[in-house]
């Protein structure tokens, strides 16, 4: 945009804008998800790979299972499920989603704007 051009009267002005605080709430919780991931890759690969790596005579087995598989799949399953439900019970915040109109002083008009198909 030049400088010379007026600017659109819902623009928000340059210090009228304040960010909404559910982004920062939004992007610690992207990180913890990302850090969740990471640590189940890292559970399953070292214990499928390491302990799966043996020849199949010295497979140890558990409930059947051998002991690669038990310990990465079903018990890392496990694993993740406990950590998921107390991350979302105590760590992860529940917030409203709609729009708040404290964080947009001057919002778009979007009724007076005439669409394709008018």
């Amino acid at each position: 945009m030049r400088p010379d051009t007026p600017k659109s009267p819902n623009a928000p002005q340059p210090n009228q804008y304040k960010q909404d605080p559910r982004f920062k709430t939004a992007h610690k919780e992207a990180w913890i998800g990302v850090a969740l991931a990471i640590f189940n890759f890292i559970w399953w690969f070292g214990f499928a790979y390491g302990l799966g790596g043996r020849p199949v005579e010295e497979y140890t087995y558990i409930l059947g299972l051998p002991d690669w598989f038990f310990w990465s799949c079903v018990v890392g399953f496990i694993l993740m499920s406990l950590i998921t439900v107390v991350l979302a019970k105590f760590v992860l915040t529940d917030m409203p989603l709609d729009d708040d109109p404290a964080y947009h002083p001057n919002p778009p008009n979007f009724h007076d704007q005439k669409g394709p198909n008018s």
